[in-house]
């Protein structure tokens, strides 16, 4: 675990608070010092700490007045108290009062080391129950539509999940195709195991492979440990692959070995290791035109497609932007503590009419700019200039005098050109990146009398 907590000493003993500087440093803690608790609240003033470390009998402040303080103003921060041995009483009364926990000087540091690790061991499952919660909560939103085509959707993948059948969801980036995923996974009878995830894209190819199968001890220079791979892990539950497109064909032909046999074989190991996972896939490539070009094999494409899901980009689901940017728009004030009482009008029809070419990821990046950039408690028309649309770069025009429909019209011209030069003027790829047939990529470009 990576001692990356940042702890702030205080104490008026100048040669103590060093040592501890010292000792913590060692850990790799970020350690700050000063000498007095009414310093210690200015420096909290300008930068946050996860620990203080505190002496009980300080002058002009002493450490309980200075917890009382903390606990009112930076309740999330924890406490340790130090003192004398003569003193233990005051500072079991000073646990009363919010303390974490007390040390007493003269005592082996290794004790502070172990109460402080407790605490980044606390820190971090606390961490990851919020993040686990978060993610519940905007899996529940994202299920929550009101476009009948992504609620039929849903009917698909919750039948699809009583089966083990292997299930690819195509869609575009930021669509929502892990909420999908997850959402199969929690309804199959594979749900009280593990659903384990990776993202296919983000290793090379060697790296990859030991992420998937596992390696033992010696297997390749650096691995010092035998691991196991994510087939092992999602053992008894789900394996979701994602970004299944961009994986080689080397590793997709170990993979369709895997698939058909249960089986997969750990780097350095010729023995086979029996695994039973469900698997679902997801990409926002076109896995037709992949095969096509060779990129993506056939057979691997028939073994994880039984069944085929396409999740309908942010543009088609119009009438759920209101319910994410209601979401959106909570979860920033939470977070950011800020409390957003009004949101201009413009700003409004801005985020119910963008065309979203980055989907729910952009939006909630939207929101979370826009709340950045609010000033009391409104979100403002003035802020909307700075937001750029991804498609090209290009700043919109959004003169409060423009109707939504001269808003529109210049977003989707903007985006038809760029997108056109983007694939080099080749009217079937630009009509498939948009997401539209290249009949009505024709009759966009004869309305706006684009060449």
């Amino acid at each position: 675990m990576r001692n990356n907590l940042r702890i702030l000493v205080v104490d008026d003993e100048r040669d103590y608070c060093d040592v501890l500087e010292m000792i913590l440093g060692a850990k790799e803690y970020q350690v700050t010092t000063c000498l007095s608790a009414l310093d210690a609240l200015t420096i909290l003033e300008k930068s946050t700490f996860d620990v203080i470390i505190s002496d009980l009998v300080m002058p002009e402040m002493d450490g309980v007045e200075f917890l009382e303080i903390i606990k009112k103003k930076y309740e999330d921060t924890y406490v340790i108290i130090m003192t004398a041995f003569g003193s233990i009483e005051n500072a079991v009364d000073a646990m009363k009062k919010g303390a974490y926990t007390y040390f007493i000087k003269g005592d082996k540091p290794e004790e502070l080391l172990i109460e402080i690790e407790k605490i980044n061991q606390l820190k971090t499952i606390m961490s990851e129950n919020k993040y686990m919660k978060e993610k519940c909560c905007f899996n529940e939103y994202m299920l929550n539509s009101k476009n009948p085509g992504y609620n039929h959707l849903l009917k698909i993948a919750e039948k699809a999940a009583n089966s083990d059948v292997n299930i690819l969801i195509l869609g575009e980036s930021g669509a929502g195709k892990e909420v999908i995923a997850r959402h199969i996974h929690a309804n199959s009878p594979r749900s009280d195991h593990m659903f384990m995830d990776i993202n296919c894209h983000a290793f090379s190819n060697h790296l990859l492979e030991s992420e998937l199968f596992g390696h033992e001890r010696g297997a390749f220079t650096g691995a010092i440990n035998k691991r196991i791979g994510r087939f092992e892990a999602a053992n008894g539950g789900t394996l979701f692959l994602d970004e299944i497109g961009d994986v080689s064909l080397e590793t997709q032909a170990k993979l369709l070995r895997s698939l058909e046999t249960k089986q997969i074989y750990r780097i350095g190991k010729n023995e086979p290791v029996s695994v039973d996972f469900r698997l679902i896939s997801a990409t926002n490539k076109n896995i037709e035109e992949e095969i096509k070009k060779g990129n993506f094999r056939e057979d691997l494409f028939y073994r994880i497609g039984t069944i085929v899901l396409e999740v309908p980009p942010l543009r088609r689901r119009k009438e759920d932007i209101s319910l994410l940017v209601d979401y959106f728009l909570q979860n920033c004030q939470s977070e950011m503590k800020k409390d957003i009482k009004k949101v201009e009008k413009q700003v409004l029809d801005f985020l119910e009419n963008y065309d979203y070419p980055g989907n729910i990821r952009e939006l909630k990046n939207i929101i979370e700019r826009l709340v950045v950039l609010s000033e009391d408690g409104i979100i403002k028309k003035s802020s909307l200039p700075s937001l750029r649309a991804k498609s090209g770069n290009f700043e919109l025009n959004l003169d409060q005098n423009r109707s939504l429909k001269d808003v529109r019209k210049e977003i989707e011209i903007k985006h038809i050109e760029n997108t056109l030069k983007s694939c080099g003027n080749n009217y079937g790829k630009t009509a498939e990146k948009l997401g539209i047939s290249r009949r009505q990529l024709f009759n966009k470009m004869t309305e706006y009398g684009l060449k």
